[in-house]
């Protein structure tokens, strides 16, 4: 039998900051994965924001 292996990959959700700091309703989210051994810090990407119809800074959250 093999030994089993923790996964260092874990589901992280992505918010706009843009649209929460606006103050227009509904939320902009993305889920994605990351390697939490190689990205110990919190994760910051653009994406797309359709409320907004902009590029946008989504940051990681819990």
């Amino acid at each position: 039998m093999s030994k089993k292996v923790k996964d260092a990959r874990v589901q992280v959700i992505l918010e706009c900051t843009e649209q929460k700091a606006t103050g227009i309703p509904g939320t902009s989210r993305y889920v994605t994965t990351k390697n939490k051994k190689n990205t110990p810090e919190r994760l910051e990407l653009m994406k797309y924001n359709p409320i907004l119809k902009k590029m946008t800074l989504h940051k990681e959250i819990k």
